[in-house]
């Protein structure tokens, strides 16, 4: 029995066509998929904020614990990184504190603290993408009560 290899092997690749109709399918994709995926990172950033929002309730929650009552308006945030100077002074400050440093809002802004607070004991108040009170969307204030 004799095999005959004599057989031509053919150069596979793909043809220009091939490879065209390939880039048409990726652009449709890609003009179906970017503009949804565009819209997440201010869906990061508030929940970026929701979370910072959250470590500095819970260290309200020690500075409470520690002192009796929570810091005042005016002493504010600055209370759980450093001992605060004007009344009421804290009994029982912790020396190292609450806080390491006081988190900035994923838009470069201060949260800003409310004792007593407009919808709960405390609030916390991040203004969002504008930095205003108020605004709808990305521009609405995240606060500690939608948590």
């Amino acid at each position: 029995m004799k095999i005959h290899l004599n057989t031509r092997v053919r150069a596979q690749g793909f043809t220009l066509i091939e490879i065209m109709v390939v880039i048409v399918i990726l652009g449709v994709l890609a003009a179906l998929i970017v503009p949804k995926v565009m819209g997440r990172p201010d869906e990061a950033r508030i929940s970026a904020t929701k979370q910072d929002i959250g470590s500095i309730i819970q260290a309200l929650k020690l500075y409470k614990l520690d002192n009796m009552r929570y810091p005042s308006t005016e002493q504010g945030l600055q209370a759980l990184v450093s001992k605060p100077n004007s009344a009421p002074i804290p009994p029982n400050w912790k020396g190292n504190g609450y806080l390491e440093k006081l988190p900035k809002d994923p838009w470069g802004n201060s949260y800003q603290y409310l004792q007593p607070g407009l919808h709960g004991e405390i609030d916390i108040i991040s203004l969002a993408a504008d930095g205003q009170e108020g605004g709808e969307g990305n521009d609405a204030d995240i606060g500690s009560w939608e948590l």
